[in-house]
Parts: C-alpha cells; structure tokens; sequence
C-alpha cells in the first residue's frame, strides 16, 4: 500500500510540475509549432474524454452497485458526472475572466504575432505582475481538485491514472506559459516567472496530499464511485472548455480533431492491449 500511495504521489506531482515545461517554453522558443500544439491539446482532450466515459464511469457505476442497485449506481454515476462538470463550472465563475486560464485560450505569446508582443511590452509593469500572481492563483485553485482526481486514480489503477496523469500534464503547460509571460515582462527576471510558475503547480500534489488525508476515512466502494464518476466530470469539463478551444485557436483546419481521434485511438488500443 505504501508503494502504491508513492507512486500516485510521483505520477500527481509530475503532472503538476509540467507548468515548469511551459513556463521554460516561454523563455526559451521565439516561435510556437501551433500545428504541433494543437495536435498535442487535441490529443490530450481524447484521452480524457475517451477515459471518462469508457474506463472512469462503467468503474464508478461498478463501485455503486456493492450499496445499490444496477439502474440506482447508473442514476447516481450520471449525476455524480454532471456535479463534476457543475463544480469546475462554479470555480471557473468565481475566477475573474482575466486571470482565468481557462477564458484564455490564445497561445500567440510565444507565435507569430507580434502585435500582442509589442502590447505586452508597453504595458505597466505592475498590471503585468498583478495579472501574472491572478493567473497562478486561478491554476491553483484548478489544480486542487485536478490532483486529488490524478492521485485516487493512480492509487485505485495506475495504468488508468498515469494515462490520465499524462493528459493532464500535456494541460498543465500552457497554463504555465499563462503565469510566466506576464510575469517575467514585468520583472525582466526568468527566474521569478519560472518558481511562480513552479509554485502554482504544486497546489496539484498539495490537492491530493491534502484531499486524500480528508477523505481517506471516508472512502468506501460507493464513495469512490462517486468521486471517480466525479472525477470524469472534471476531466470532461476541462477537455470541452479548455484543451479543444485552445488547440482551436492555435491552428487552422482539421488538426485539432486529427488530434482528437488519435488521442482515443491511442487511448483505445493501449487498453486493449493491457488486456491481453
């Protein structure tokens, strides 16, 4: 149990921590390959997409049905999924739009245009470092429960949870390129931008720490199905509302759905795979 509590914890805090990658994007690349990008947001929304609702709720419904019923577990697995999307959906409201990652779903910081370069430049450089220390709290606040889900699902099946773990780390890197940019224009230091943008990944392993020691007493077969019917709300949440309006406008053309399908198709036969 120890190792396998380890391990949710590494895999938890490694998604977290991938902000660093996007911050170090920022710094260190004058261009976006935005095909790339938007291949890669749209992959990672297949996976979470396609792990929702064909590995994540059957398991919830699966866990429901030692207290109830099969038609109850199913009732209560779709109205878990629906209080997901609802809770992400609040949190999202009560950010402001501004500092809001998931309202921002333009990349073109570190594109082509330069116009939106030359803005950031002449902007004042407290209302930059304002916008930056917004922008990480939001992704803090979003990463709770995003690591507490990562975390009880590597813990309960790790071949699941990793999948899940990577497609939230892919997520989690232009969220850093959110909280670095303004920063480091407003400071003109590259370390300042990286350790907020460092910091504010870390509120995904404090999120399972934290959440797991609460909860831990309380975890039963139904509760677990709940939370993991839960947990695929989420990640359906932020697949519709963040990854795909993001790849979106990253590109043109079809890539984003190219993405899309490769994402499950990956998903798909690795799962048949491990069950051979």
């Amino acid at each position: 149990m120890d190792s396998n509590l380890l391990l949710a914890f590494a895999v938890t805090l490694a998604a977290g921590l991938s902000t660093g990658i996007g911050s170090a994007l920022a710094f260190f690349t004058k261009t976006t390959n935005k095909a790339f990008f938007a291949i890669s947001m749209g992959f990672s929304a297949g996976v979470m997409i396609y792990l929702s609702f064909v590995e994540i709720l059957p398991k919830s419904t699966l866990y429901m049905t030692s207290s109830l019923t099969e038609l109850e577990a199913a009732a209560m697995a779709a109205f878990a999924l629906i209080l997901g999307m609802v809770v992400m959906a609040v949190i999202d409201a009560l950010v402001p739009s501004a500092a809001n990652p998931h309202e921002n779903t333009q990349v073109e910081l570190i594109g082509e245009n330069q116009s939106q370069l030359d803005f950031v430049e002449q902007a004042q450089n407290q209302k930059l470092l304002r916008m930056g220390l917004f922008v990480a709290l939001a992704i803090a606040i979003h990463n709770f429960p995003e690591g507490l889900a990562t975390f009880l699902l590597v813990l309960d099946d790790p071949e699941i949870g990793i999948a899940l773990a990577i497609a939230v780390a892919m997520h989690n890197i232009p969220e850093g390129i959110a909280v670095s940019v303004p920063v480091y224009y407003a400071t003109k230091s590259k370390g300042k931008a990286f350790r907020l943008s460092f910091l504010s990944g870390l509120a995904e392993p404090a999120g399972a720490v934290i959440g797991y020691l609460i909860l831990a007493p309380f975890l039963t077969d139904f509760s677990l199905g709940f939370i993991f019917a839960m947990v695929a709300g989420v990640m359906i949440f932020l697949a519709i509302d963040t990854l795909l309006p993001t790849a979106k406008n990253s590109a043109r053309g079809h890539l984003t759905v190219y993405g899309l399908m490769a994402g499950m198709a990956v998903m798909a036969t690795s799962l048949v795979l491990l069950r051979l």
